[in-house]
């Protein structure tokens, strides 16, 4: 029987306590920083070979006064953590995202009629399609306890095809979870954690996107092996016979929707349409700088004409349809925003609020219902920012203590002969190893990240490798720790014992945990763009 785990709360503030104690027993020291400008962006940062020993300034009752330093230090990250919870419960609440998939799914039967797919197997390319498109949601946006709700659905489909729930849940859990791991724009992990290490957001992109295609191609081979002998003998399933709960439920009723247009949808389009006219016309041409390279192009008003093409296609079809749209081009001017105008956490709130309120518009609802809607959201996101602001207690008590300096001369001490690999391989570690205690991204990037991201100055390792550290780390062993809520769900609804897939899982987990490891190695070995 699994030992019930401590509270995060609980964990944390016995690591607040504990840091105050370090306080009187580590000597006191510090290194000198300074302001550079790195990337365009001004950030301070340590100056090698600098540490010197101060005035020792133990911590007792500033322990209270630390937690509040916390929330007011974090303020910016929790208030966007808020928002971005707020947004997605009223992108949700409208079933655009249940649609889009469900559409996707059937769509891909019509493949049949190709003489090639038929040859490579549609249930191949369909398995491929859906893991691909969940494995991109994750990267994106984040996406995690939204693939419990489409277990329910591509596990029956999975059985359906000939294979077992373990390889419907590969297709949604595992495949999300995995561009979680490799994730290139998700704001949840990439965001929070750039912008604790003050590094320009989503900068380093393109390596960003290069690993989430090899982890995406991973899992891929690995799952389509599995299901073809599973294809050619279901015995060979760990759950062959618990599937026949599945088998015996037959054909599942489609999930039922109402497709239809909505008057306001078509309000709201006309008012977003009328809006990016005139900032095509505020700003004709963007400039997006790659390296020292500069290149203008026009990209709001090729946004607009997409959004005029595309918002009309899916107002015809559905607001559902249109909602999706909506979800879309707000990756797409996230994109232009912060690669052309530098945008921030701020301007990344307010454009994800935007994007909340017009879609809870569009589904049809009223003012009193989008705000309902918005605040269950924020209240979901309200645990992890609470645990953000007492992650950022244990900082304050650590600089207040005059430890933090000493930690990082000490692990700079022990490390810089060992080189920088070793250096990034310990830090992976870490990451990996805490994330079984905090399987949360966000509170784990606001404990670890104010840490890391100044030991990394110190033994010469560049800031974004230190991020890719934590994504790596924070996100393999989601899959398989007992401490992730949505996991041991994903279980229950496939009703897929937690020992079978700890059984059946654990291989792979430490193919992808090695996979991540040489990864990394390029970011502190190579000269990669935004690094």
């Amino acid at each position: 029987m699994l030992k019930k785990v401590p509270h995060t709360y609980a964990i944390i503030v016995s690591v607040i306590l504990f840091c105050a104690v370090l306080s009187w027993v580590v000597p006191a020291g510090e290194y000198e920083r300074q302001v550079s400008d790195v990337n365009g962006v001004k950030r301070t940062v340590i100056v090698p070979g600098s540490f010197h020993r101060v005035e020792a300034a133990p911590q007792t009752w500033q322990v209270f006064s630390s937690l509040l330093n916390g929330f007011e230090k974090q303020a910016g990250i929790i208030a966007f953590l808020l928002i971005i919870g707020g947004a997605f419960q009223l992108l949700n609440s409208s079933k655009a995202i249940d649609v889009g998939i469900l559409s996707f799914l059937r769509s891909s039967r019509r493949l049949e009629r190709y003489r090639v797919i038929k040859a490579m197997g549609v249930e191949r390319v369909v398995l491929v399609l859906v893991m691909v498109l969940f494995s991109l949601f994750g990267a994106v946006f984040g996406m995690s306890e939204e693939t419990l709700a489409f277990v329910i659905i591509l596990v029956p489909l999975a059985i359906s095809m000939g294979y077992d729930s373990i390889t419907g849940l590969c297709m949604v859990y595992v495949a999300a979870h995995v561009g979680f791991s490799g994730a290139v724009l998700n704001p949840f992990t990439i965001g929070i954690a750039q912008g604790i290490s003050d590094l320009p957001l989503f900068s380093g992109f393109e390596y960003r996107l290069a690993c989430w295609c090899i982890l995406t191609c991973c899992l891929i081979v690995c799952v389509l092996r599995y299901a073809g002998r599973i294809k050619r003998n279901p015995a060979r399933s760990p759950m062959y016979r618990a599937d026949d709960y599945w088998r015996k439920r037959g054909e599942q009723a489609d999930v039922r929707i109402e497709y239809k247009v909505l008057r306001r949808s078509v309000y709201v389009y006309f008012i977003l349409l009328a809006a990016l006219v005139v900032f095509s016309v505020c700003y004709p041409l963007t400039e997006f700088r790659i390296g020292s390279v500069g290149v203008n192009f026009c990209a709001v008003p090729a946004a607009t004409l997409l959004f005029a093409l595309s918002g009309w296609w899916g107002l015809k079809k559905s607001f559902h349809f249109f909602i999706l749209v909506l979800l879309a081009f707000t990756i797409v001017f996230l994109i232009i925003g912060v690669l052309g105008y530098g945008w921030y956490l701020s301007e990344i709130s307010a454009l994800f609020l935007a994007m909340g309120v017009v879609s809870g518009y569009a589904a049809g609802q009223k003012t009193d219902e989008v705000i309902k809607l918005f605040q269950e959201g924020a209240k979901d996101m309200l645990s992890v920012a609470i645990v953000v602001a007492l992650a950022g207690g244990i900082i304050q008590i650590l600089q207040d203590g005059k430890v933090i300096d000493p930690i990082l001369h000490a692990l700079a001490s022990g490390l810089h002969k060992a080189g920088k690999v070793t250096s990034v391989g310990v830090m992976y570690g870490i990451q990996t190893l805490i994330n079984i205690i905090i399987p949360s991204g966000s509170a784990k990037a606001a404990l670890t990240m104010p840490i890391m991201a100044p030991f990394s100055d110190v033994v010469g390792i560049s800031r974004q490798a230190t991020v890719m550290a934590y994504q790596f780390g924070d996100g393999f062993t989601n899959m398989i720790t007992p401490t992730s809520p949505v996991l041991i769900g994903a279980l229950g609804i496939a009703r897929i014992p937690y020992d079978v897939w700890v059984k059946w899982f654990g291989k792979l987990l430490l193919l992808f945990i090695l996979l991540g490891f040489l990864l990394l190695l390029p970011s502190v070995l190579l000269n990669l763009p935004g690094y």
